[in-house]
């Protein structure tokens, strides 16, 4: 009995060699990539990797009969060829721009900071209530194209008088890429200031929404650039600095994250290649500027549907089962790695609240009943920007304010408006500055 037992064991042993060799060198594999940091699109850690298996199996063979000498090798080459799939790019490596779209020109401008971006214009439709102000958009991502929901909202602005351009920032949509170490929040609000230069119109107002906001906070804590800035609308504003982005507090009322159906389409996160670059990069592994794939690449294979529940998050709850669709497939441009490294420098930057406290453009807060947003990103802005003149929480709509569903579009274009005209607004001036604590306690 004890014989059969250590037979088996034997058995079972030699069974999972196998397993054991492929999965470990798999490991190897990933483990190389990080501390290359995807060097050579991966084949310095494919290469290295192969061949100490190689040199493994070669130690395991050694004293074996010569009819199996050869069977240390099988899991090896099954890995390799595993593996060998991170490492070849499935879609073209150079930038392949999204299609012109159908219903507005679009333009390249040269800023004077050395970004090429691509600018959209909405004249005003209707003369009789024509605003002499233009009026500029800078939307979210950080790095990202302009949804068609987006033109559609814009579209709208421009029927209530307002002359409207925007801009997808350097890397986003149309507008060309910069070197990875030049995307910066700093590079953005430059950018923001010298588009407006360019736009040679005067002082602008200024809508920005989620990332886009952070940027306009920002702008608005630098003199030089606020100067050019007639009034300001901050929607839905990450955070603004190194300290807020380290603050973990509540959110909103419950988004439709978890709760809407998985996105249609194509991912690439279902492909090992990308599955790899994007994950260990969200996971802060490999840095923005990889080796493992080239920022063009990336924006190439990027869907809308590997944003998963990025985009339900962006609804309410009781909206879960109707969002609608953000964007077309031949529109749609996202850059993650733009995005992250954009991020990681506002994660680092210092504090900007004294200087945001001499602010003097009149801005309003646009805050969201479903948030998906840090409620203190939101109340930071409005607790250190004295020349916020008001706030408008908006209920039933998430972190996407204009949204196409129900009257969301029409409620959000009439507090833009009302603001931007110098009309009484049309919700409460909800929350206050003094009562920032009551809000937060009441987890609104």
């Amino acid at each position: 009995m004890a014989g059969f037992a250590i037979r088996l064991a034997r058995r079972t042993g030699h069974l999972l060699l196998a397993p054991t060799a492929l999965v470990a060198q798999v490991v190897v594999f990933l483990l190389l990539i990080v501390l290359t940091d995807g060097a050579g699109s991966g084949l310095v850690a494919w290469l290295t990797a192969l061949g100490v298996a190689c040199a493994a199996a070669v130690w395991r063979s050694r004293r074996r009969a010569r009819k199996v000498r050869l069977v240390p090798f099988v899991p090896v080459l099954a890995a390799a060829a595993l593996t060998a799939a991170v490492c070849l790019p499935t879609v073209p490596t150079a930038r392949q721009y999204p299609p012109a779209l159908p219903f507005v020109a679009t333009q390249h401008w040269s800023l004077t900071t050395g970004s090429r971006v691509a600018v959209y214009h909405y004249a005003p439709t209707n003369p009789g209530s024509r605003h002499p102000v233009p009026l500029v958009y800078l939307n979210g991502g950080p790095v990202r194209g302009i949804s068609v929901l987006d033109h559609r909202f814009l579209r709208l602005l421009a029927s209530r008088g307002f002359d409207v351009y925007a801009y997808e920032q350097a890397g986003g949509g149309r507008s060309g890429l910069l070197p990875m170490d030049r995307y910066s929040i700093s590079r953005s609000v430059r950018d923001l200031n010298a588009f407006v230069h360019r736009l040679g119109k005067g002082a602008v107002d200024v809508l920005g929404f989620s990332s886009g906001a952070v940027v306009l906070t920002r702008a608005l804590a630098d003199p030089a650039v606020s100067a050019r800035i007639h009034r300001a609308v901050i929607a839905e504003p990450g955070p603004m600095d190194g300290p807020t982005a380290r603050i973990t507090g509540q959110r909103g009322r419950p988004s439709a994250r978890g709760l809407a159906p998985s996105p249609r389409g194509p991912r690439s996160t279902r492909l090992p290649r990308y599955a790899v670059a994007f994950g260990l990069m969200r996971l802060g592994l490999l840095s923005p500027g990889t080796g493992l794939i080239g920022q063009a690449e990336g924006d190439n294979a990027f869907t809308a549907a590997d944003l998963g529940s990025d985009t339900a998050s962006a609804y309410c709850a009781r909206d879960a089962h109707r969002i609608p669709a953000e964007d077309t497939p031949q529109n749609f441009s996202f850059s993650a790695a733009a995005s992250l490294r954009i991020q990681q420098t506002v994660k680092d930057s210092p504090a900007i609240a004294l200087r945001l406290r001499h602010s003097k453009t009149p801005a309003m807060l646009m805050i969201a009943e479903c948030s998906s947003q840090v409620r203190q990103w939101e109340t930071a802005v409005l607790a250190d920007d004295p020349a916020i003149r008001r706030t408008q929480y908006l209920p039933g709509v998430g972190h996407h304010l204009w949204n196409g569903l129900d009257d969301n579009n029409d409620r959000a274009a009439a507090v833009i408006t009302a603001f931007l005209l110098g009309e009484p607004a049309p919700l409460p001036n909800y929350p206050t500055r003094a009562g920032i604590a009551d809000f937060l306690r009441d987890h609104k």
